[in-house]
């Protein structure tokens, strides 16, 4: 989304007309109208190493992933962003897709659903917007 249609949708999400959204590079969109996007927090990190965090349709929100890699590990679960706020437990079955391109951005780093979950609250125990 551009940085234009971003504060369009950040200031009728929020409500607030003086805000621009512009810490967020949304690059995603799930079937309820919710958001994922890299949340632009960690000033020295490249775009990939931000978190990625799910902006919900209905005021839902929540960090889901420390960085890039860890999100396509938590896709890899068979949970997307949306899930992993309201629904982390959700029994599904694995997508091997997303956790060879998990696996090819990153050998050492194969987190379970869990792990990833965790290790971004821990991380950014304070998000807000």
């Amino acid at each position: 989304m551009s940085d234009e249609e971003t504060q369009v949708w950040f200031r009728a999400w929020t409500g607030n007309s003086q805000v621009s959204g512009r810490e967020f590079r949304i690059f995603g969109q799930d079937g309820t109208g919710g958001y994922a996007a890299l949340w632009l927090s960690k000033p020295d990190a490249g775009l990939l190493d931000q978190p990625v965090v799910f902006l919900g349709s209905e005021g839902e929100m929540g960090i889901v992933a420390t960085d890039f890699t860890d999100y396509l590990c938590l896709l890899a679960t068979g949970i997307g962003p949306y899930e992993a706020i309201a629904n982390p437990e959700l029994p599904t079955p694995e997508n091997q897709v997303f956790r060879v391109m998990a696996t090819n951005r990153d050998r050492s780093r194969q987190r379970t659903r869990q792990e990833v979950l965790s290790h971004a609250a821990m991380e950014f125990p304070g998000f807000r917007t």
